[in-house]
């Protein structure tokens, strides 16, 4: 099967596109441009960085609701974004729990943490338990980048990563459930790039559709839908409701173009799953 919704990556104002949907079976549906170039994710790469904290947490190395980051914040304060750090510096802004604060730095300090949990440098440790065993060879976290924003990848291996989000091998669907479930419910903030959103719902690493609008999935996407975009024109999605999950990447960064163009898309490629 071929999705002929894919080919409006075409239209699109970027020099590099490609995309893919994936079934939890690992069946890949349809895929259209250079599917193993790749590409850099920025915070797309936090999902992947997110499944290698939660292998951590069932291998026992750290538990969800143990202090990390700033004083009274979490494990699970930090992959939900509510530990109260800014977005991009060392710097508390509210109390853990009482907003949605979208940080790169909380993202960073995960990373430190599990490290030192670990006595395993992190993008040693996202290799060990999630790129290689999913055979994303051509997905990597180089030495002391960002774990929030720093990862590189290709679509073919996205789609790797989506069957495994639908479909957990590594994870207890359990745990992967608790992911993609809202924590801190009713928490108001700032989703990057769409504005204020009340609420402004998260699981742990993935940001949840629910009834957010503006939104840069589709219309027609289940509130269940769960994800990341990330601000090099990148994004993946996984719609329990729809049973697939897609990826897109590009190499022009996020801006208005994204905004208008990505909706009909994945619109698109929904219509057509359903026809």
């Amino acid at each position: 099967m071929s999705l002929k919704s894919l080919a409006l990556i075409e239209n699109w104002p970027v020099p590099t596109a490609a995309a893919g949907v994936v079934r939890a079976d690992g069946t890949v549906l349809g895929t259209h441009g250079p599917t193993g170039h790749r590409f850099p994710l920025a915070s797309v790469t936090k999902p992947l960085a997110a499944y290698a904290v939660l292998v951590a947490y069932e291998e026992g190395a750290v538990e969800l609701d143990e202090p990390a980051g700033p004083e009274g914040s979490t494990v699970r304060h930090l992959l939900a974004h509510t530990s109260g750090l800014a977005f991009d510096e060392h710097r508390v802004t509210s109390a853990p729990g009482e907003r949605r604060l979208y940080s790169n730095t909380g993202f960073e300090q995960l990373g430190d943490h599990i490290a030192k949990a670990t006595d395993i440098p992190f993008a040693e440790y996202l290799r060990q338990a999630v790129l290689e065993p999913l055979g994303m060879t051509s997905t990597s976290l180089e030495g002391t980048a960002s774990p929030a924003k720093d990862g590189t990848s290709t679509v073919d291996d996205l789609l790797r990563f989506a069957a495994e989000v639908q479909a957990p091998r590594l994870l207890d669907p359990r745990t992967v459930a608790e992911a993609m479930t809202v924590q801190y419910r009713g928490t108001k903030g700032v989703l990057p790039g769409y504005g204020h959103q009340n609420p402004n719902d998260w699981g742990l690493g993935f940001e949840i559709r629910d009834s957010k609008t503006p939104h840069w999935t589709g219309g027609s996407s289940s509130p269940r839908t769960f994800g990341h975009f990330g601000q090099s024109g990148t994004f993946l999605w996984i719609d329990p409701a729809a049973g697939v999950a897609c990826a897109a990447l590009t190499d022009r960064a996020f801006g208005p173009w994204a905004v208008e163009a990505w909706p009909p898309f994945t619109d698109a490629v929904l219509a057509e799953l359903r026809d």
